[in-house]
Parts: C-alpha cells; structure tokens; sequence
C-alpha cells in the first residue's frame, strides 16, 4: 500500500477578538491507499478543523493554517494555487459533512446537485450525468431513485438525505473520503446502515477514508488505524486493536471507560472523564490532559511531552508508562 495523505506539523489557529485560538497544534500525520483512519476526540479538540485545513475550507479571516504541510498526490495541498485545489476537492478528495440538511441546496431537487460534480470533474452533459446520478442513488440503496431523483432535499428523510450526501462525495470515484462526524444526526439503525454502507463502497472502490467521530464506539468496526485527539494535539495514535486492547494515554483509557459495554456484566460503571477541557485560547504550559489525569506528576505540568513510539505503529505523547502504573 502506497502512501496516499502525508500531514506534517500542520498549525492552526483562529484570530478572534478575544485572543488566538490554538486548534491544531502541529500534528503529523499519514493515509495509506485504501485504508480508514479514524480521528477521535471529544467536541473542540480539532478533529474537524484539521480536515477542513487540509481541504482548504477554513474561513480566512477569522482561521489561518499558520505552518505544516499536507502532502498528497505529490502536490502539496496547503501551497497549491485556490484553481489546483478545486480541481482536488469533490474530485480526488471528498467531503460528507455531519448535517446533510445545511450541505443540500434547498431550493435544487437532488439530481441538479449529484450532478454538478459530474458536469464539473467529468465533463459528463446533462443526460450522461442523469444516468450516472441515478446508478450512484441506487447504489447507496435509494429505493425508486429513477423517480425520486427529482425530489428535493426535504422530501427525505435524515438517512436518505445523508445517503446522497455519500453518493455525491463517491460520484467521482474519489481516492480518499473525509466523513465529517456524518452519522450523528441519525437514529442508531440507521446510523448502523450508513456505516455498513460506507465499508461496503470502500470494499467496493477501494478508497481510503477518514473518519472523525468523538464515538470510539463506531471506529472500533470501521477504522484500520486511530488518532486520538485533545486540545489540537494527537496524544495518541496506533492499529485500531492496540488503541482499544492496550491504550496508553490516560484521556483515551478515560474515553474507553466512558462507553457502554455489551460484552461485560450490567455492574459494570461508567466512568466519566472529570473536569473540562483546556482553554484554547490560554492554553496550559504542560501536557494539556494534566489537570484532569490522576497519573500527573510535576513534569507533566511543566512540560507537553512529545509523541512517542511504544510499539510498532504504536504512538503516544505522555510522561507516564500509565501501563506499569496498572491501569
């Protein structure tokens, strides 16, 4: 598998009238061809500004990508010109954000929006992007969707809205699929739909996805690799059995403890993560976790520890072997 997405010490921050805010913090990062990363973390922590930095969607001003690099295809995504980049986005790169009824034009029925991307990147005409838009429907399993593709958005329900939010991120075979949080909005038969899908059409294309969710419950079937983050860092990254089996990062050992389980005894508590997160915009000198981490020491005030290897693919940025300490 080649490498397909490399993001090094990507920065960004937000220019507000109250001060900077920090929301990624030099993070390095890479996608393989074909597979799924899974980006986790709780609201706030950068999992989507990372995203929409390397598609270049930030709003500039108040945002500003202040440092990194994002390398894909060879070209590097944060310097080429706004043209090179429309010719990437929707086309090579795609996007499905977390609420499909903002991301529908209200007032264009659905095959007037499946379709401009294959008028635009293909160069298909009208009739030739009907029919390509009414195969794409049927293939993320809209029943009828000869018939129901000139509805408009409003006419489907929150499941089949995001299904064709799927279909026009997949209409141009894209290479990698970025799945913004997509399933949140939606019950939990259908948010299990959704995802049987997307892993189905992965299967299918063999495109690689990133996934960003702050439910560690839907990476753990999905994603072939994990990045956890917090306050803008990645504190800890690795193969998706590792983070679940051997996590060692107390804030990702605090998020696996915060699931329901299934598969254990109903005494079984959760335990919540106390405290809140860090202020981005004053944030703290040391590890960003260590007001809330009962394995602090005096360091870990003081000092934000790097990523490090503890295994093969394994990475994670703490002071403490929170796994000689029993946790």
């Amino acid at each position: 598998m080649g490498r397909l997405l490399e993001v090094k010490g990507l920065r960004t921050q937000f220019f507000t009238q109250d001060g900077v805010v920090h929301a990624v913090n030099g993070i390095s990062y890479h996608v393989d061809e074909g597979e799924t990363l899974g980006i986790v973390g709780e609201s706030g922590c950068g999992k989507t500004v990372n995203v929409l930095s390397i598609m270049r969607l930030i709003p500039q001003p108040p945002g500003k990508i202040v440092g990194g690099e994002a390398w894909f295809d060879g070209r590097d995504l944060l310097k080429i010109s706004e043209e090179e980049m429309r010719q990437v986005r929707g086309n090579r790169i795609s996007m499905i954000f977390q609420d499909p009824m903002t991301s529908l034009n209200p007032v264009l029925t659905i095959e007037q929006q499946v379709s401009e991307a294959l008028m635009l990147h293909l160069g298909m005409d009208r009739k030739q992007a009907r029919k390509r838009s009414i195969e794409l429907l049927e293939m993320v399993g809209i029943p009828e969707a000869a018939s129901r593709i000139d509805d408009y958005p409003h006419q489907f329900s929150g499941g089949m809205r995001q299904r064709v939010m799927i279909a026009m991120g997949l209409s141009c075979n894209p290479q990698l699929l970025i799945a913004d949080e997509p399933t949140t909005a939606l019950d939990v038969t259908i948010q299990a739909q959704i995802l049987e899908l997307v892993k189905q059409l992965k299967r299918e294309i063999g495109m690689a996805v990133i996934w960003i969710t702050h439910d560690l419950g839907v990476v753990a079937g999905l994603a072939d690799r994990v990045n956890v983050m917090y306050a803008g860092y990645i504190i800890e990254s690795g193969p998706v059995k590792d983070i679940y089996g051997d996590p060692r990062h107390p804030y990702t050992i605090g998020l696996l403890r915060s699931v329901p389980r299934l598969d254990e005894s109903v005494k079984e508590k959760l335990i919540p993560i106390e405290g809140l997160p860090p202020d981005l915009i004053d944030p703290p000198p040391g590890c960003p976790f260590a007001p809330r981490c009962q394995y602090q020491i005096e360091k870990c005030l003081k000092e934000n520890p790097p990523l490090e290897t503890v295994a093969r693919g394994h990475m994670v940025a703490c002071w403490v072997d929170v796994k000689r300490k029993g946790a």
